[in-house]
């Protein structure tokens, strides 16, 4: 119990300390005129409370993944725990903090530009495509995902429950954000908080044990190693590139620059609090890594949510939990969607506000997700793991370019690119969805790649300086 508050105390003063220094290195202007009042249209660019804008942004950024991430990450034990708290305050919350920022700086532009302007255009073309498969790829699996869910659950017929779902995310990436988005997602934000704090609060009245194996070593049922599968398992609960896709959404409903660390790196901090509860309540649960492991290789993470919701708040509880995941699977595919509008708008249109041209886009990368829902996606979904990272660390190489154009410490990025850098080498050389070398041989090769990239930054900025 003591470790678990330590850490919860930790998370917040990451927020308090850390947070106010990435600030003041990025450098606000609360004089500046944000993008929601200079571009306001009503339909993306709009004007919306903070504290609702606080929500979405960390609905936006959660979904499922400091749930079922955070389960499958206990399962390596009470070391998760660091990376948890350590990669949210020094790599998550930077990360979702300067890809807001640094958009709300340019308008409220989406990543492709960002990247573009910072990094250059040579790698444009393909990190376009690279984004828009990306986010039709998850769009398309939280259709899928959800649709089964509740064909199981109350016996409907699949493919109308495919069709309803699709229904419902051409509507929320057409539509301005605050008639559905910015309505509802305050509720489910709310939702999945009330839940995860229910949980954790019925832990500290029980009997259980919090870490009954408390230990630093590696606990996985399967020894899979810590370095780099654990950082890629764990991705919204401390690091995600996802993240990046959405920040920009909410950068665009910015009132003043001063939120900015409340809404990003607190958004981020929150979600890791939720990371950890899950994964404290995965382990106690279980009494171990053995237990839950045993119950994810039966029923997946999905399961692991049922049974403790059921062991916890009874029959209803659990019910109540299947709806809870249904709607977070849904809340992730929607405002992927509506990233992947905004990202081929920002690229093929100067001006893609009007509703025929929403609408042209939104057909399109509707009909993109529907093809890919047709299609066996689950040799292409174990790529999404490694992907996911692949984009958090373009994302941190940004903000670097950003901070060292602007002559400020680009330490403050430069350290988690380099160290997600060797962790997304490491791990495609390694893994059985890359080239399956020997741990030994794929850990130096990829720790090798990011001391090079580092190195060559620092000396490419000394020659400039000079």
């Amino acid at each position: 119990m003591i470790i678990f508050l330590l850490a919860v105390v930790g998370l917040i003063s990451g927020y308090v300390i850390y947070g106010r220094v990435v600030e003041k290195v990025f450098g606000i202007d609360e004089k500046a005129v944000t993008p929601a009042v200079e571009k306001c249209d009503n339909v993306d660019f709009m004007l919306l409370p903070t504290w609702r804008v606080f929500l979405i942004q960390f609905l936006n950024i959660a979904g499922l993944g400091p749930v079922f991430g955070a389960i499958l990450g206990a399962l390596y034990g009470p070391i998760a725990l660091f990376w948890i708290v350590l990669g949210s305050i020094f790599a998550g919350g930077v990360h979702d903090y300067m890809a807001g920022m640094i958009s709300v700086r340019n308008g409220g532009k989406s990543l492709v530009p960002l990247v573009e302007k910072y990094m250059g255009a040579k790698i444009k073309i393909i990190f376009l495509i690279f984004m828009v498969l990306f986010l039709l790829l998850l769009g398309s699996v939280f259709a899928m995902s959800p649709a089964h869910m509740i064909a199981d659950l109350f016996d409907f017929n699949f493919v109308w429950c495919l069709a309803a779902v699709f229904l419902y995310y051409f509507l929320a990436t057409l539509l301005p954000i605050d008639k559905i988005i910015g309505r509802f997602y305050p509720l489910f934000a709310l939702l999945l908080i009330g839940v995860t704090v229910a949980l954790t609060f019925i832990l500290f009245t029980g009997d259980k044990e919090f870490y009954p194996q408390l230990t630093l070593a590696n606990l996985h049922p399967q020894g899979l190693p810590v370095f780099p599968l654990m950082f890629v398992t764990i991705a919204c609960g401390a690091l995600s590139g996802f993240h990046a896709t959405q920040s920009p959404l909410m950068a665009r409903c910015l009132q003043n620059e001063k939120y900015g660390r409340s809404i990003f790196y607190g958004a981020m901090i929150t979600e890791g609090v939720v990371a950890l509860m899950w994964a404290t309540l995965g382990m106690a649960f279980y009494g171990g890594s053995a237990g839950l492991g045993a119950t994810i290789a039966r029923s997946g993470p999905g399961g692991v949510v049922s049974e403790v919701s059921k062991g916890f708040l009874g029959d209803v509880g659990g019910m109540c939990a299947v709806l809870a995941v249904v709607l977070l699977s849904i809340t992730s595919g929607d405002t992927a969607f509506r990233s992947a509008r905004l990202t081929i708008g920002d690229y093929w249109l100067k001006d893609n506000q009007t509703l025929k041209k929403r609408l042209l886009i939104s057909v399109l990368v509707l009909s993109g997700g529907i093809a890919m829902s047709f299609f066996d996606l689950t040799v292409i979904w174990t790529y999404f793991g490694w992907a996911n990272q692949c984009l958090a660390t373009v994302t941190l190489w940004m903000a670097t370019f950003y901070l060292e154009k602007h002559q400020k410490c680009y330490w403050l990025t430069l350290i988690p690119a380099g160290f997600i850098t060797s962790i997304c080498g490491t791990y495609i050389l390694y893994d059985k969805i890359g080239f399956r070398l020997p741990l030994l041989w794929s850990t130096v090769i990829g720790i090798t790649i990011a001391v090079v990239c580092v190195s060559w930054f620092v000396a490419k900025h000394r020659k400039i300086k000079n």
